[in-house]
């Protein structure tokens, strides 16, 4: 089984309670079980992590370089704004893939510009948390 690291930002374990309109009623729980399940069917052992803070994510993407892990990565609020976050992930020795729960394009302009775009392998956003397994689809055609 390949290690991946599913990393996520600020308020998603929020999920559920946070603006159910625009993110859904799935629960950070949900989310975490749907990418351990089906991280399994594509032989993938899933690593399961959420921060608020930003300095914990640069550390998580430094040992995922070091450690040549894949990522599949949520930063949230981060996406915007957080260089370092970027530079981070600019380091990355094995795939890595943006995603998001909602479409940033079609919400206020400020979530439109995403610091990662540049430096992550894709990005897939829009389709709830069904994002997060299309991401660990297409991390295992890049892996392949």
């Amino acid at each position: 089984m390949t290690k991946v690291l599913v990393l996520n930002g600020p308020n998603i374990q929020r999920l559920g309670t946070r603006e159910p309109e625009i993110y859904g009623s799935d629960t950070f729980e949900d989310l975490k079980k749907s990418c351990v399940e089906f991280g399994k069917t594509q032989d993938f052992e899933i690593d399961f992590r959420q921060t608020d803070d930003e300095a914990t994510i640069i550390k998580w993407l430094h040992e995922a370089a070091d450690n040549k892990l894949p990522v599949i990565i949520n930063p949230a609020a981060f996406t915007h704004y957080s260089y370092a976050m970027r530079d981070a992930a600019a380091m990355h020795t094995a795939p890595l893939i943006e995603v998001h729960i909602s479409n940033p394009q079609s919400r206020e302009e400020f979530r439109h510009f995403s610091v990662l775009a540049g430096v992550a392998d894709g990005a897939i956003a829009g389709f709830g948390i069904d994002s997060y397994r299309l991401a660990l689809s297409a991390l295992k055609k890049l892996i392949k």
